[in-house]
């Protein structure tokens, strides 16, 4: 089991950045993979970034490539979403998920991910 709390929205105007933190507790933080999603209203909840246990690898959605980085620090229990020129359509509750999975693939999909986050609201305004 662990607890994923998210923090570090906000409302922010188009071009500014945000950084958001998930703090994770319980099973020991290393050996899982971390993503990050996000859902804005009337929409489906849509994978934003992914980190494996190390933090070497990374992956993004194409939509928030070369905008967001996703890191982590294992000694802290925390992975970071740093988001840069940040736009309007950004705007989503965003959640922190957990992802048990063996191997070292990736995932996009919210299936693939067991433990989530709260969320916190992002709101760019124009």
């Amino acid at each position: 089991q662990v607890q994923l709390v998210d923090s570090g929205g906000g409302l922010v105007q188009a071009g500014a950045s945000l950084r958001l933190s998930c703090a994770a507790s319980g099973r020991t933080f290393s050996t899982y993979k971390m993503g990050w999603f996000r859902q804005a209203p009337a929409k489906e909840r849509e994978f934003v970034a992914a980190i494996t246990r190390s933090g070497i690898t990374t992956h993004y959605a194409d939509s928030v490539k070369g905008r967001f980085t996703i890191s982590r620090n294992n000694a802290q229990n925390t992975v970071y979403l740093q988001m840069n020129s940040l736009k309007p359509e950004d705007t989503a509750v965003y959640y922190c998920a957990a992802d048990y999975s063996s191997g070292y693939a990736l995932s996009d999909r919210a299936s693939g991910y067991t433990y989530w986050g709260q969320g916190t609201q992002v709101t760019v305004s124009s």
